[in-house]
Formats: C-alpha cells, structure tokens, sequence
C-alpha cells in the first residue's frame, strides 16, 4: 500500500511540475544520461517504436494501431521537444488515437515497481528517456 501512495503522489507531482521534467544545468552530464535513456528506450520501446524510434518495431504486426514515430515529436509539437508531454504518456498512457494507441503500457507504474517506488529514480529514468528521445528528433530540412 505504501507503494501506492507513493506512487499516486509521485504522479501528481510529476504532472503538475513543469520544470522538473526539463533538463537542468545541475544535472547529470548529458552523454550520461542520453545512454541511460538509450538503455531504456532499446528495453521497453524500441520492441514496438523500433530501434530507429520511427514506429517500426518488430511487434507492430500484431498492433491494431501503428506506433507513433517518435523522431517527429518535437515538429507535431510546434517545434518544441514535450518532456511534459513525454512524462504524462509515460505515467498515464495514451487514450487520445492521435496520440497512440491505448495498447500502449504505461510505463510509470512499471518503472516505480522496479525502482523499489523510488520516485527520484522513477523520475531521472523517465527524464533520461525524455532525453534520448530529444536527441533522436528530426532536424528541419
């Protein structure tokens, strides 16, 4: 139960802290970090988001709805990278079709299940997640 409550708490404050999910000049170096969320990402999302991140994983056959390609995050959101966006799919799933499919997981439970509820781990794995992902982001042509 404690897990729980941890959890819902951590959820309310990742979701209303707009900050806390933007990188920071104190954090930790930005290779460090791009790895880590490299790590997460090939784990948990590259199965259906594909390695390359642009919707072609190999589960995507038994997917009634396509994976987003997330390399075009930051131009479907008017140029600027979501971390916020990224951190409340993350935490609450998708249930917009525009958005994905619902048959997504959602992560956030799953991650503080293996970071022993740890909400400062659950948040820096989500952030380094964020991260890569910004890294991954298509330039204008």
């Amino acid at each position: 139960m404690r897990c729980v409550s941890s959890l819902v708490l951590f959820i309310l404050v990742v979701s209303g802290a707009d900050a806390q999910n933007k990188p920071t000049a104190d954090s930790m170096s930005p290779k460090i970090a791009t790895e880590s969320g490299k790590q997460t990402y090939m784990h948990y999302c590259a199965s259906c988001h594909g390695v390359n991140a642009m919707g072609e994983g190999p589960a995507t056959a038994v997917l009634r709805v396509r994976p987003p390609d997330l390399t075009t995050l930051a131009k479907r959101h008017s140029g600027q990278f979501p971390h916020d966006y990224i951190s409340r799919v993350l935490l609450f799933g998708t249930r917009i079709m525009s958005h994905g499919s619902s048959e997504m997981p959602i992560w956030g439970p799953i991650f503080a299940s293996m970071d022993n509820c740890d909400e400062v781990a659950v948040r820096k794995r989500m952030k380094d997640l964020s991260d890569y992902l910004m890294s991954l982001q298509q330039k204008d042509s």
